[in-house]
């Protein structure tokens, strides 16, 4: 029982304490926005790695994705003659919830484990150190880039995906199950609004702020060599899914 207790309270301090040391280098990224030196270029080159080099997966999660909405929402609305209102539930989906949650889901595995390898690399190699050593902050110079980077892309990958899986629909409703087009648009058009989709963008934003940000987070605290890497990797991807679906959830309860 005593032993219990020990490993009990051993795994409260270890969790009390990474969330501690997340929330300094979260405030010190924050700070290092605002401070000069400004790098640009930096930010332009995270800017391609994140947004422009995860275009790809994120045009064929989207146009698949509204296409499996239109095809399983079918079949239900079918049963009530409510056909016409899949062109409205593949919107709402897909710019409410599916669009932002499934394009962070996937930027995370692509574009945040390889910040979490990167800096993870430079961190056992002991290359943060010699930037600390010419008098260049290793946060300023390799978080905030990535941060900022994944705050600005991930709204505009998001827009890619809603646009690509109400297209995947309409092309899955109107010509393989001979729902109207002008109803499909029409509900379209009717149901979703504005709000929805900024609302969306906003949700993009903060996950696109979340999986930077862990992935720095876990590289910048890689210990243990090259095991310490892939463990970093792969905890940087469960952790950055794991809280992009909690802040998914605290996120709509506000917005919607």
């Amino acid at each position: 029982m005593k032993n219990l207790l020990n490993r009990l309270g051993l795994g409260v301090i270890h969790i009390v304490s990474e969330m501690g040391r997340m929330m300094l280098l979260f405030i010190e990224s924050l700070l290092w926005v605002i401070r000069p030196p400004y790098r640009p270029f930096l930010i332009v080159k995270q800017m391609e790695f994140v947004g422009v080099k995860s275009t790809l997966v994120v045009i064929i999660t989207g146009l698949f994705t509204g296409g499996v909405l239109a095809l399983q929402t079918y079949y239900g609305f079918k049963m009530f003659s409510a056909e016409s209102l899949v062109g409205a539930t593949v919107g709402l989906s897909m710019t409410r919830e599916l669009g932002p949650v499934l394009t962070g889901l996937m930027v995370t595995g692509r574009a945040g484990s390889a910040m979490a390898a990167e800096i993870g690399t430079m961190r056992v190699t002991e290359q943060i150190d010699a930037l600390s050593v010419l008098a260049v902050n290793p946060v300023e110079y390799l978080i905030v880039p990535r941060v900022v980077a994944g705050v600005i892309m991930l709204p505009i990958l998001t827009a890619i995906s809603d646009f690509l899986g109400i297209i995947g629909g309409y092309f899955v409703g109107v010509n393989l199950l001979g729902i109207s087009s002008g109803a499909y648009i029409n509900k379209l058009i009717q149901y979703v609004d504005l709000s929805d989709l900024y609302n969306g963008l906003i949700k993009a934003a903060c996950f696109g702020l979340i999986l930077a940000f862990v992935g720095c987070y876990k590289g910048y605290t890689t210990t243990g060599g090259a095991e310490g890497v892939g463990r970093a990797t792969t905890q940087a991807v469960v952790m950055a899914s794991a809280m992009i679906l909690i802040a998914d959830y605290f996120l709509t309860a506000l917005m919607f």
